[in-house]
């Protein structure tokens, strides 16, 4: 089943406040972005991590492994802050030029800095983007990468 939304990764906020006390740091500018086919299939409920399945495969690189390597890219600009009643995690939109990226349909997010490498969200393309010497960019929503809702139900 391929990509087919986005979303965070349910085992890591679980993680960062029960007993395990994950110590994921939003603000760090450490964490990275992989890139990865259409042929992998999220699981937002049990998958845990950057390089264990199903993103053990299927990474999209830079065909000479330079500007956008296997691992992808550090995420900069990052903010981690609060006001009525919602989180929001917002970054510096991604600009790596001069790539030959083939079929990226997904970037996952994940805490580079953690020895676990715990995934944090992924981003779906909608239709796969390809690269020949150019560009890719990702333009983060105006309201950030995502908010948490903090209110009471």
């Amino acid at each position: 089943m391929p990509v087919t939304a986005s979303g965070l990764y349910v085992a890591t906020f679980v993680d960062s406040q029960d007993d395990t006390q994950l110590a994921i740091d939003l603000s760090l500018e450490t964490h990275k972005g992989a890139l990865f086919t259409d042929t992998i299939t999220p699981n937002f409920d049990t998958d845990t991590a950057y390089g264990v399945s199903p993103y053990d495969a299927n990474e999209v690189v830079d065909s000479d492994g330079s500007e956008w390597p296997t691992g992808g890219v550090a995420l900069v600009g990052t903010t981690f802050t609060g006001a009525s009643g919602s989180a929001k995690f917002d970054a510096t939109d991604v600009s790596v030029e001069d790539t030959s990226l083939a079929s990226a349909m997904c970037y996952q997010l994940y805490a580079d800095a953690l020895a676990g490498n715990n995934a944090i969200c992924l981003v779906d393309f909608v239709t796969a983007v390809t690269t020949v010497a150019g560009t890719i960019e990702i333009l983060w929503h105006a309201n950030g990468i995502f908010v948490h809702d903090l209110t009471p139900t």
